[in-house]
């Protein structure tokens, strides 16, 4: 393809997708986890008097430190070496050398929609006109964006304050042409991906550096992306336990919303409307026993402490995206330069913490489930372990019983990783970050405890599955059975012994497609459609 013919077509998918304009307006979750999936086009704010305000701002950076007022990282060296005073010959240098020596991260790099979540939360921040970037720095992180130029970033090397420097480093490192991206998929130096896009890397102004990498924009972005994935999990955990309580002839009663509205916790109820609603649960039916375990019973109230949390976080999080998070800020109204600590992702990782805590349970809720279902005493008779060939041979095969090993060890390990990562703050850097809030770290471990508790809730759904079928189809309403018959166009029931591997991979891949039906993220399970004006109860039970 022609240079030319790609501008058109690039130009023509830009315009096929909706802008978000950045600057004025606070950024929406949704809207940025659009952006980071390249579903929508990121903008500078057109307004003139926004546009005036970034650039009046930059300038003023310049002219603080021309004019012999000390500026941190401008003037100074950075952190524990703000005595280090650079002279003006320097400046320009000190600012690529932060970037430069901060290229120390390790692990597994960010993937592309992980990469795109960190660039658009680090635009919001900047975008606001308190950080000192200029229009232009701005503008170019917005076009590399829309372009898919996105930075390698190592997912570890923050302790969460002063922000996250290390990763954001390769965001910077992008923007002058050094180090590695990937454009459209493929790896690229920096170089040489902006001669590809017919653009000369850009020169970093004193602050620039410093603004577009200390901030909390790592840990932001990646906690933006575990709140949609969350939600997706509640969904899917709501949805296979009506299946478990249809499948084991479970009392249907545990879900009336009279009981919710009687301890009037959202997410509690959002989750019970959800399983009542999939159970239809008027419909006459086989009830074994009055009262079910916990693991379903009181499966909304498991299920609806992950999706308050999510309530709570979402909050959080779009108060820290929009926040002017590094260090030191503008105020071009008043002509100060104010030195503080925005960079601290306290906030981001009490959410974290907090969600990854959730997430395990809900992974240890499915798992208690998927006993239910294999054992013959508490499913009301479906076979052991579920195995599908009956007769003689029966005895031969082993159903879902790896399976629940495998479900077991997950939730498990995320079960693991429940210690909040806040604990282990620890003095660094020559102990100038003497109180740091290891935010990066929590973020990347809730993103790992969705990724275990996924995949035991795609076991869960293959063995209600499973089920269902053993049972005949004719206990089951009308949403189990578009589901079980949408997941069969994938997966195979398990009839005699075999790898199950592949099966568990198709459904997360289903899941994270958000392709299953009556799986969602939407409204369905918000807790705010329930409120908390009944936080008393209505009236006695």
């Amino acid at each position: 393809m022609s240079s030319s013919t790609r501008e058109t077509a690039d130009s023509a998918a830009c315009a096929e997708r909706p802008q978000i304009a950045l600057g004025r307006q606070a950024l929406s979750l949704a809207e940025a986890i659009a952006l980071a999936r390249g579903e929508a086009i990121a903008v500078l704010d057109e307004d003139p008097a926004h546009r005036h305000r970034l650039e009046r701002t930059a300038e003023f950076v310049q002219e603080s430190h021309r004019g012999g007022t000390d500026v941190y990282g401008v003037t100074t060296g950075v952190g524990a070496s703000v005595d280090n005073l650079i002279p003006a010959a320097h400046r320009e240098r000190a600012a690529r050398n932060l970037l430069r020596f901060h290229g120390v991260g390790t692990g597994r790099i960010l993937d592309e929609e992980e990469a795109a979540a960190v660039v658009v939360a680090r635009l919001a921040s900047i975008s606001r006109g308190r950080s000192g970037v200029r229009p232009v720095v701005i503008e170019r992180l917005v076009s590399l964006l829309s372009a898919r130029m996105l930075p390698r970033i190592p997912a570890e090397g923050s302790v969460g304050a002063s922000g996250d420097l290390t990763p954001l480093s390769y965001v910077a490192a992008m923007v002058v042409g050094e180090r590695e991206v990937t454009l459209e998929g493929e790896v690229l130096s920096s170089a040489d991906a902006h001669e590809r896009l017919g653009l000369e890397p850009l020169e970093l102004l004193p602050k620039e550096s410093l603004a577009i990498m200390n901030g909390t924009s790592v840990m932001t972005g990646l906690a933006v992306l575990a709140l949609e994935r969350a939600r997706a999990l509640a969904s899917l955990a709501s949805v296979v336990t009506a299946i478990v309580s249809e499948a084991v002839h479970g009392n249907p009663q545990h879900f009336d919303d009279r009981i919710f509205e009687w301890k009037a916790h959202p997410g509690s109820r959002a989750c019970a409307r959800v399983i009542r609603e999939h159970l239809e649960i008027d419909r006459p039916r086989k009830v074994a026993r009055l009262q079910d375990r916990y693991s379903i019973r009181c499966a909304p109230h498991v299920i609806g402490v992950l999706l308050d949390a999510l309530a709570f976080g979402r909050d959080v999080l779009e108060i820290e995206l929009n926040g002017a998070n590094d260090n030191p800020l503008i105020d071009i109204e008043a002509g100060d330069v104010l030195h503080g600590g925005n960079f601290y992702g306290g906030h981001v990782c009490f959410v974290m913490d907090g969600l990854k805590s959730a997430v395990a349970s809900v992974a240890d809720l499915l798992d208690r489930q998927l006993v239910l279902l294999c054992s013959p005493t508490t499913s009301d008779g479906l076979p052991e372990n579920l195995v599908g060939v009956s007769g003689a041979e029966a005895v031969a095969h082993h159903g879902f019983k790896a399976m629940q090993i495998t479900a077991s060890a997950l939730a498990a390990e995320a079960q693991k990783l429940t210690m909040p990562a806040s604990a282990f703050s620890r003095s660094t850097e020559s102990h100038n970050q003497d109180k740091v809030s290891m935010g990066t770290i929590a973020a990347r471990d809730c993103l790992r405890s969705l990724e275990l508790a996924e995949t035991v809730a795609a076991i869960g759904l293959l063995a209600a599955s499973q089920a269902v079928e053993l049972r005949g189809g004719s206990d089951h309403g009308e949403r189990t059975r578009t589901l079980v018959d949408f997941l069969r166009q994938h997966v195979d029931p398990l009839r005699e012994d075999r790898r199950q591997d592949h099966d568990i991979e198709r459904v997360l891949a289903l899941l994270r497609a958000a392709a299953l039906p009556h799986v969602g993220r939407g409204e369905a399970l918000d807790p705010s459609r329930f409120g908390a004006s009944n936080a008393s109860g209505s009236a006695a039970p």
